[in-house]
């Protein structure tokens, strides 16, 4: 026995393979889908392309070749007059095969093979119909800027488990004031303070210089008041 071109034989020869080919592709045609093993999809659908291939020619040695295949000639007029007509401006691609998992039993795969028989859309005829749908236009809109007035936060002190309401100035009481704006200290505060830490600073300690204040106190006592605690303790 020859050996075979393209994969595994179907069947147990040549002439039962192409057989079993023709079976399958006279329901393929039939049916418009088939569902069957993946392999024997596989081999099926080359066969049956080529024979839709012929079908799209459409004159009668064409119409001849095919039926040297399929034998039904209801099946081969299904093939030239339904099936021909609709592939007609697809260059190629007419079957589709999709997996469904396993047969029980065997455990063989299992593949549904179908025709694609969708129109075929040209890229001209997509930009075409999409030049000629018709635009939106958008309307402008205003837009308003609008001021958001200052909003007073409530500063809460909590290493040392107090706290104070804010107020206008550096938000823990009389004895402390808000940065200038150029991030110096107002008149007789000297107690840098860091919110984020909750820890103060003296004039004399390590970090002082390197320190951006956050809140100046007048005095350590009315930073140790307002929740904070000493750098370094």
């Amino acid at each position: 026995m020859p050996k075979p071109t393209k994969g595994p034989r179907l069947g147990g020869g040549p002439a039962h393979e192409r057989l079993m080919l023709a079976n399958l592709a006279a329901s393929l045609f039939t049916h418009k889908s088939i569902k069957t093993t993946e392999t024997k999809a596989k081999r099926l659908r080359p066969f049956a392309e080529r024979l839709i291939t012929f079908a799209k020619r459409g004159d009668l040695h064409a119409r001849r070749r095919v039926l040297r295949v399929i034998h039904d000639p209801s099946v081969v007029h299904v093939l030239f007059t339904e099936i021909a007509p609709l592939v007609e401006d697809r260059p190629g691609g007419y079957t589709r095969i999709t997996k469904l998992g396993y047969r029980k039993g065997d455990n063989a795969s299992v593949a549904q093979i179908e025709l694609v028989l969708e129109p075929v859309v040209s890229k001209s005829r997509a930009a075409a119909a999409a030049s000629e749908e018709p635009t939106t236009e958008v309307e402008e809109t205003e837009t308003v800027e609008t001021t958001d007035a200052p909003v007073t936060e409530e500063a809460e002190g909590g290493a040392a488990g107090g706290s104070a309401e804010a107020d206008a100035d550096g938000g823990y009481g009389a004895d402390s004031a808000a940065p200038l704006e150029d991030g110096s200290a107002p008149e007789g505060f000297d107690i840098k303070g860091n919110k984020d830490s909750m820890k103060f600073h003296r004039p004399d300690g390590q970090w002082y210089d390197a320190t951006v204040a956050e809140v100046w106190f007048r005095t350590a006592e009315a930073a140790e008041e307002a929740g904070f605690v000493e750098a370094g303790k």
